[in-house]
Order: structure tokens, then C-alpha cells, then sequence
């Protein structure tokens, strides 16, 4: 929702998610049924891993962001799931950061950064 506008910006179902939008409700890579916190992190974790590649491996920061109007425990949710599929792949999850942090207006959604750590940084 724009303030000077007073409606949202656009619409969605109660059963559908959007994977990809922008933090302002800019369009995302596609629209899909609601899922399970487990299937969305297996989605959106495996793509941070493809792109790391061979770098995912040690310590790591692990960051959690909301919206603005998603609930803390939804968050913890995700955190949960993406730490398995992370630690799985042979990440150490050193620090963690859960929480609404970059928000928008009535934006629900969260999403996921994953920082590789080194002695130094984790310190």
C-alpha cells in the first residue's frame, strides 16, 4: 500500500504466494499455490546454494527478513527450515538474524540471505 494512494498496490489470493516479488510489491518471477514453510525454504535455499556453489561450506550468517506484516513465529518458521537444508549442505549457521529489519507498508513475505563468514567477520 502507497500512503498517498491508500490501496494496495496489487492483489493476491488467500492461497497464493509469489516467489521473487521486491520488498515494495514490485512483481515477483511467478505466482504459485500457498506451500509449506519446509517447501518454500527447499526452493529459495537450493538456489542460494547453486549460486555459492563450492563457497558454502563453513560458518555463515543466516538472515531471516519480514515484510513488515509477517509474524514473528512465520519467520522463525523459515528460520528453522532453512537452517536443516543449509547445515545439510554443509553450512555452520554462526550468527543469525530473525526478524522484520527492510520493510514495507502491509507487505507480508519474508526473505532469505545467507553470508558466508570468516573468522575475522563471525568476531
Amino acid at each position: 500500500t502507497v500512503p498517498a494512494a491508500g490501496k494496495p498496490t496489487f492483489e493476491i489470493g488467500d492461497n497464493e504466494m509469489e516467489f521473487g516479488v521486491g520488498i515494495h510489491g514490485e512483481p515477483g518471477r511467478r505466482r504459485d499455490a500457498l506451500r509449506s514453510a519446509d517447501a518454500i525454504a527447499e526452493e529459495i535455499c537450493a538456489a542460494i546454494l547453486g549460486d555459492l556453489g563450492d563457497r558454502a561450506k563453513g560458518p555463515a550468517l543466516l538472515f531471516i527478513n519480514g515484510f513488515g506484516g509477517t509474524p514473528s513465529m512465520e519467520l522463525y518458521l523459515m528460520y528453522n527450515s532453512a537452517r536443516k537444508i543449509f547445515e545439510k549442505g554443509g553450512v555452520t549457521v554462526a550468527r543469525s538474524l530473525v526478524g522484520s529489519y527492510v520493510t514495507s507498508l502491509d507487505m507480508a513475505g519474508c526473505s532469505i540471505t545467507l553470508a558466508m563468514l570468516d573468522d575475522e567477520v563471525t568476531a
